[in-house]
């Protein structure tokens, strides 16, 4: 459902990582890229809504009006990034190990049962 609402608000290269195996802390990485500031916390803030409607409260976040945003939804974490503090901190590269998930094939699955 995050990858979806990045996908919605026109996010670029959406990442779900699962870490499962990799961390007790959380479960899922998601990952994107926002052209702007106001385009990652209008984002950020309809991620917050629906988790919200969904049950998932947010626990925090961390850098509403900076270049790379972080909300902690408990086992999932939702990251998005102006272009350039992606290619900066490029967590693909740091959580390597972590399953890729292919969040579209679900959003297909999904589009196909309605």
């Amino acid at each position: 459902m995050c990858a979806q609402v990045c996908d919605n608000f026109k996010g670029k290269d959406i990442v779900v990582l699962d870490v499962c195996d990799i961390t007790p802390l959380f479960d899922y990485f998601i990952i994107s890229t926002a052209a702007n500031q106001r385009q990652s916390r209008a984002t950020a803030d309809e991620v917050r809504i629906l988790m919200k409607r969904d049950g998932s409260h947010r626990r925090n976040i961390e850098g509403k009006d900076s270049e790379w945003i972080l909300g902690d939804y408990g086992d999932i974490v939702l990251h998005i990034f102006t272009e350039e503090a992606r290619q900066q901190y490029d967590l693909e590269r740091l959580w390597a190990d972590a399953k890729k998930v292919d969040w579209q094939s679900s959003k297909a699955d999904k589009s196909d049962s309605e």
